[in-house]
């Protein structure tokens, strides 16, 4: 464990910079939303398309590494959803907390797993965190939404509009052009492979730095009952369930350690913004955020360790 907890130090001292940054250097909102900007639509698009274009596909279990995480998706919402009368009895939540609580339960903060892979497993494993995004971005976004509309400010689902965002999601399509290129089985030039791969490099700090900007200390104080079972779900419970769908799926090695990365990883920081305009528990999604990146540079190293055990009998 001593060895993964190393290989995360990095991402998290990258997290913490940012966070100083933010306070220092680079104070303003619109410098942040530049860089942020830069990474979504420009730096981590040119990192999926070289990778997964030269990867080969066949060494990696695409279908169980995309299954499991599927599935672990689809069980954790009914998890959440089961427990929200509970809830409401016990510690009085109301809809639009449950909404944050499903967000930050469910949702994952695709820079740090991207950035965790890659700096564990190298190109297998952002390889193998493409086939995750591919697998779960699109309905983590679809149920983030239904339930905000039916929970938060209950009103009509406009489901073109949910799939036109869907469909602009630059991430998606970079898995969809890579693949592509690789299944189609054409070379990549090396002019093109030098330019995306020059902006790949910059992708992963950059991708850091954008999550430790979002942080807030004042989150840390007097967490909620409703924000502690959130941290525990996402922090805790998801890793399990994904460790125990990829076992089920025949993962092993780097395949079943990439899952419980994935799954282990905090909640997206963009569902704070999708909070604020559906009608959600906006301040407490992001304290939520702000404890789980607290608490994942503990969490996380358990869990991938766990994984990589398990895999090794």
């Amino acid at each position: 464990m001593l060895t993964v907890f190393a290989a995360l130090v990095p991402v998290f001292l990258l997290i913490v910079l940012g966070f100083g940054l933010r306070r220092t250097l680079m104070q303003t909102d619109v410098m942040w939303i530049g860089v942020e900007n830069l990474v979504y639509y420009v730096l981590f698009p040119a990192l999926l398309i070289d990778t997964l274009a030269r990867a080969n596909l066949t060494s990696v279990p695409i279908a169980g590494v995309g299954g499991a995480l599927l599935l672990s998706v689809i069980v954790m919402s009914l998890i959440c959803l089961a427990m929200r009368p509970m809830l409401a009895r016990m510690i009085g939540m109301n809809g639009p907390t449950f909404t944050s609580l499903f967000q930050g339960a469910t949702r994952w903060q695709t820079f740090v797993a991207l950035s965790v892979a890659g700096n564990l497993w190298g190109e297998i494993g952002i390889t193998l965190s493409s086939v995750a995004m591919v697998a779960m971005i699109p309905l983590l976004n679809i149920l983030a939404v239904w339930v905000l509309a039916h929970y938060a400010a209950p009103q009509r689902l406009a489901w073109p509009s949910l799939l036109k965002t869907i469909s602009k999601n630059p991430l998606i399509w970079a898995c969809i052009i890579g693949l592509a290129i690789n299944l189609a089985g054409l070379p990549m030039p090396r002019p093109a492979h030098g330019f995306l791969d020059a902006l790949g490099r910059c992708s992963l700090a950059m991708g850091l730095l954008v999550v430790g900007a979002g942080l807030r200390l004042n989150d840390l104080h007097k967490p909620s009952a409703a924000t502690i079972v959130t941290v525990g779900l996402k922090l805790v419970v998801m890793p399990l369930i994904a460790i125990g769908l990829g076992i089920a799926f025949g993962l092993t090695g780097i395949s079943l350690a990439v899952v419980a990365c994935a799954a282990a990883v905090p909640s997206a920081s963009n569902g704070y913004v999708l909070a604020r305009q559906m009608g959600g528990d906006a301040p407490m999604l992001a304290q939520v955020l702000t404890i789980q990146t607290a608490l994942a540079v503990l969490t996380m190293p358990v869990f991938i360790a766990f994984a990589e055990q398990v895999a090794a009998k």
